[in-house]
């Protein structure tokens, strides 16, 4: 099933100021170069901001200095967005519960950026007539806790962007990337590497099988082990 390019959340991070914990995208583009430079502009209070830029929004909700932060089409609703990024929040604190506080870049993006992926197909393949009260319960005394997102202030990123700056968000929509395929490359490259590993340990198995029985043929050609018949004294 493909990814609606008009519906998406394009791109999910969990961040500690500009240190990137994990990451996931759904198409190509310089999504982490303008993300770290809207990561840098987030306050270290707790907040819950939407900056605007182009036809794109950044969400981001910043609670005890770890940032979750999506891009989404400006079609996307805000609500949907939000729902999204207390659920990665949600998450990502019962596996790493304080971890991310003291993690290295990328310290969990191995594992976690499959989360991302998952949440990230879940929430963009719900239909815009979707009740949140559809959703899952945590879902629901999630947005419990959450305030109304009307209430959440939506910022140009141009004011906020300092003299000699330069943010330009650049999307190749026509690389969205299939998640069933993206599933399938992933497989497939694993299956190869085994293939490749798997050919090369018969080849040389083939080769070492060659040379013995190649040393066998040339001992009793010329005597023995020692090759008496065939090595001058």
């Amino acid at each position: 099933m493909s990814v609606n390019s008009e519906t998406s959340i394009l791109f999910a991070c969990v961040a500690r100021g500009t240190v990137i914990l994990a990451k996931h995208a759904i198409c190509a583009g310089n999504f982490v170069e303008v993300c770290e430079q809207v990561l840098a502009k987030v306050s270290p209070d707790n907040s819950r901001l939407t900056y605007s830029h182009l036809n794109y929004l950044f969400h981001y909700i910043m609670e005890d200095r770890i940032i979750y932060l999506c891009v989404t089409d400006d079609t996307v609703e805000r609500q949907r967005a939000f729902d999204f990024l207390v659920e990665i929040k949600r998450r990502f604190i019962v596996m790493y519960q304080t971890r991310g506080l003291t993690a290295m870049p990328y310290a969990m993006n191995t594992e976690f950026s499959r989360v991302l992926l998952n949440e990230m197909r879940h929430f963009s393949q719900m239909t815009a007539t979707t009740s949140s009260y559809e959703m899952s319960s945590h879902m629901d005394s999630a947005r419990s806790q959450m305030e109304d997102v009307k209430a959440i202030m939506v910022r140009n990123i141009d004011s906020v962007v300092q003299r000699g700056e330069r943010l330009e968000l650049l999307v190749e929509k026509s690389e969205l990337l299939n998640i069933s395929s993206t599933t399938f490359r992933q497989r497939s490259g694993l299956l190869s590497n085994r293939l490749y590993w798997r050919n090369a340990k018969i080849f040389i198995m083939f080769v070492v099988t060659i040379l013995v029985v190649s040393y066998f043929i040339v001992c009793i050609a010329c005597g023995g082990f020692k090759w008496p018949h065939c090595v001058s004294k």
